[in-house]
C-alpha cells in the first residue's frame, strides 16, 4: 500500500542537554554569528519571533515542541503535494471532498480528516489509481497491496481477474471505446474490492487499528501505513524508550544522535520517513480548501513559481529586494546585510569567482560577499554540521550570495541557468553551494542537513546543475534586530 506491509536507549534533550560535541558546535555557531555582526542571541524558529539566549539546534530535540515540530514539518514537506497533485491541489481537494460520505461511514476510531488526508496523498482521490501497471502493486483509493489486502485485511481480491480487466480497460481506451472501458472498470470493482471506495476505506481503517494495537499510538499507526509495521518496529527498537511519538523518533534521530534508528529510517529510501508529515500537509490543504480557498490558491501559485518552496518563504509581492549596488551598500551599513565571516567561522569558503561581475557594475567584488543575518547563521550551521557529521575538514564552497537586480540582470544575460525574473538572491536570503564535494561522506552529510532543515521549514532548496540553491526562511535562527 502506500503501505508496504513487510513482515526505543535514546536521550531526549533540548539545546540545554546536547552532547559535548554539539555543545562545542553550537558555541562555535554563536561565535560566528557574533563575529558576523548578528548578535549573540539566536532566534528559535519554534518559538515565533521571540529571541532566546541560546541557539536552537535543528538536530536536537525538545519533547515540549512536538506540536510545533508537526506544524513545521507539515509546511516543510508540503511542496511536493502542491507541485505534483494531478490537476493541482484545488482539483485534487475537490475529488477527495466528494468522498466525505464514504469517509464518514468507514467506521473505526480514525479521525476522518486524517483519513481524508491519507486519501489525498495516496491516490489524489482517484478510486482506480494503480502504482504502476500491475494491480498486484498498491491500488485503489488508499493504495493497498494485493497481498496485504488478501492476507491481512480480508479483502476480496481475485488478482488474475483484476489484471485481465485492467488490460481490457486499457485496450478499450486505446481503441477509443470509453463505454467498454467503463464496463471493464465496473467488472474489476466486482472482483477487486480495493477499487471500491467504501471497501478500501474500511480496509484502511482496519489496518490502522491493527497498527495502533501493535504500536500503541495513532501517529505511529499512520507512519506504518507507508513504512510497514515491521520497518517502523525496527526503528523504534533501535531508538528505545516507551512508545515515543513519531516527532521524537524522527527529530531525535540523526547521524550523530540515535544513529542506529536514523540509519533504519534513512535506508528505506522511498519517503517513508516523511510520510506522516506529508499526511499532515494534505490535511492542512483540505482545511484550506474548505475554510480559506483564496489562501490555498495563493500558496498553489507560490509553490508553482519555482522548483522549490522559496517563493512561499518569500512571496515576491512582499519581499524586500535590492535594486542597485547602492542598496546593498546601504543594507550592509545598517546591518540588514552582514559580511560573510572567514571560512573557519562560516564553515564554507567563498568561491574566488563569487561576485566576479562586480567590476562591470562599478563595484568591488567584496560588496557581494554578504547575506542576511539569518542566512549567515544557517550557512554557518551547514558548514560546521557537515564537517561534524562527515569528519571531513575541508569546507564547502559557497558560489553565490547576495545580488542586486542590476547584477542579476547582467548575470542572466550571459548565463542561461540564472533566473530571468524574481531571484531570491536579490533578497539576501539565498546562497548557493557547489555540488563538488571533497568526499562522498561530505555530500551525504550535506544532503542530511538540507533535508532536516527543509522538513523544519527553515529553508527551501533545489538541486541545480552545478550547485545547491538554498533559500533561508525569515525566522531561521538569527534575530536580525539585535
Amino acid at each position: 500500500m502506500g503501505a508496504a506491509t513487510s513482515q526505543l536507549a535514546g536521550r531526549v534533550s533540548g539545546s540545554a542537554g546536547v552532547s559535548s560535541r554539539w555543545a562545542t558546535l553550537l558555541g562555535a555557531l554563536a561565535a560566528a554569528a557574533t563575529a558576523a555582526g548578528c548578535g549573540a542571541e539566536l532566534i528559535s524558529p519554534l518559538s515565533g519571533d521571540k529571541p532566546v539566549p541560546v541557539a536552537f539546534d535543528p538536530l536536537a530535540y525538545d519533547e515540549a515542541m512536538d506540536p510545533e515540530y508537526e506544524r513545521r514539518a507539515a509546511a516543510g514537506e508540503s511542496h511536493v503535494l502542491y507541485a505534483r497533485s494531478p490537476g493541482g491541489v484545488a482539483a485534487t481537494a475537490r475529488r477527495v471532498e466528494r468522498l466525505r460520505v464514504e469517509l464518514a461511514a468507514s467506521g473505526g476510531e480514525v479521525d476522518p480528516d486524517l483519513l481524508e488526508a491519507m486519501v489525498f496523498l495516496e491516490s489524489a482521490g482517484r478510486p482506480d489509481a494503480i502504482a504502476g501497471n500491475d494491480p498486484e502493486a498498491a491500488s485503489g483509493l488508499t493504495q493497498i497491496l494485493a497481498e496485504t489486502g488478501q492476507s491481512l485485511l480480508g479483502m476480496r481480491i481475485d488478482l488474475a481477474a483484476s489484471r485481465r480487466l485492467t488490460r481490457r480497460y486499457r485496450l478499450e481506451l486505446r481503441r477509443g471505446h470509453p463505454r467498454a472501458a467503463a464496463r471493464a472498470l465496473a467488472a474489476r470493482r466486482r472482483v477487486d474490492e480495493r477499487f471500491v471506495p467504501a471497501r478500501a476505506l474500511a480496509a484502511t481503517v482496519r489496518y490502522l487499528g491493527i497498527a495502533r494495537e501493535r504500536l500503541g499510538r495513532d501517529d505511529l499507526a499512520v507512519v506504518s501505513y507507508h513504512m510497514g509495521i515491521g520497518n517502523l518496529s525496527g526503528a523504534l527498537a533501535a531508538y528505545g524508550g516507551d512508545q515515543p511519538s513519531y516527532a521524537r523518533l524522527y527529530f531525535d534521530s540523526s547521524p550523530l544522535r540515535n544513529a542506529d534508528a536514523w540509519e533504519i529510517l534513512d535506508s528505506l529510501g522511498d519517503d517513508s520517513a516523511t510520510y506522516y508529515w506529508r499526511v499532515l500537509a494534505a490535511r492542512e490543504i483540505m482545511r484550506l480548501h474548505r475554510e480559506d480557498p483564496e489562501e490555498l490558491a495563493r500558496l498553489a501559485l507560490a509553490h508553482a513559481a519555482k522548483g522549490s518552496a522559496e517563493e512561499v518563504l518569500h512571496p515576491r509581492a512582499e519581499a524586500a529586494t535590492f535594486a542597485e549596488p547602492a542598496d546593498i551598500a546601504r543594507a550592509r551599513a545598517e546591518g540588514d546585510l552582514v559580511a560573510l565571516p572567514g571560512p573557519s567561522r562560516l564553515g564554507m569558503r567563498p568561491d574566488p569567482r563569487l561576485g566576479e561581475l562586480a567590476p562591470r557594475v562599478g563595484q568591488r567584488r567584496a560588496l557581494y560577499l554578504a547575506l542576511r543575518p539569518q542566512a549567515v547563521s544557517v550557512a554557518a550551521y551547514f558548514g560546521r554540521a557537515v564537517r561534524e557529521i562527515s569528519g571531513h575538514r575541508e569546507p564547502l564552497i559557497l558560489t553565490s550570495a547576495v545580488r542586486d537586480q542590476t547584477y542579476q540582470d547582467l548575470l542572466a544575460a550571459g548565463n542561461p541557468e540564472a533566473t530571468q525574473g524574481y531571484s531570491l538572491h536579490t533578497t539576501g536570503f539565498a546562497f548557493d553551494i557547489r555540488r563538488r564535494y571533497r568526499s562522498p561522506a561530505q555530500g551525504r552529510a550535506l544532503q542530511f542537513v538540507l533535508d532536516r532543515f527543509e522538513t523544519l521549514n527553515l529553508i527551501a532548496w533545489v538541486r541545480e546543475p552545478g550547485a545547491i540553491h538554498v533559500t533561508v526562511a525569515r525566522d531561521a535562527l538569527v534575530d536580525p534586530a539585535r
